[in-house]
């Protein structure tokens, strides 16, 4: 019995470990790797993540409405024009990591 249960875990895992590589929609911010989550919703954000990006070194990064986890987003130029918007962003996961299919506006 306990191998069948190893058997299956060990199959669910490997399953899951596929996945990681699909597209997934998700919605949130576009901010700066420098504010990451905590300035994401502010007002007048996006050009305080466009100066920090452009005269600081930081990076665009996507803040996830649904747990506030921050994606280092690649690539940059995709996102530069929707820094503070919130958005609907379809891409793949990597870890910390999304590479942006397709990006609009989150209604």
């Amino acid at each position: 019995m306990k191998l069948k249960s190893i058997a299956v875990l060990a199959l669910l895992c490997s399953a899951a470990g596929l996945a990681c590589g699909a597209d997934s929609t998700m919605t949130g911010y576009i901010s700066d790797s420098h504010c990451g989550a905590k300035g994401a919703k502010a007002a007048g954000h996006g050009q305080c993540a466009a100066k920090c990006v452009s005269e600081h070194g930081a990076k665009y990064v996507f803040v996830n409405d649904a747990d506030q986890k921050v994606y280092n987003v690649d690539p940059q130029d995709k996102v530069a024009a929707h820094a503070g918007h919130h958005v609907k962003v379809t891409g793949s996961v990597d870890g910390d990591n999304l590479k942006v299919a397709s990006l609009e506006m989150a209604k």
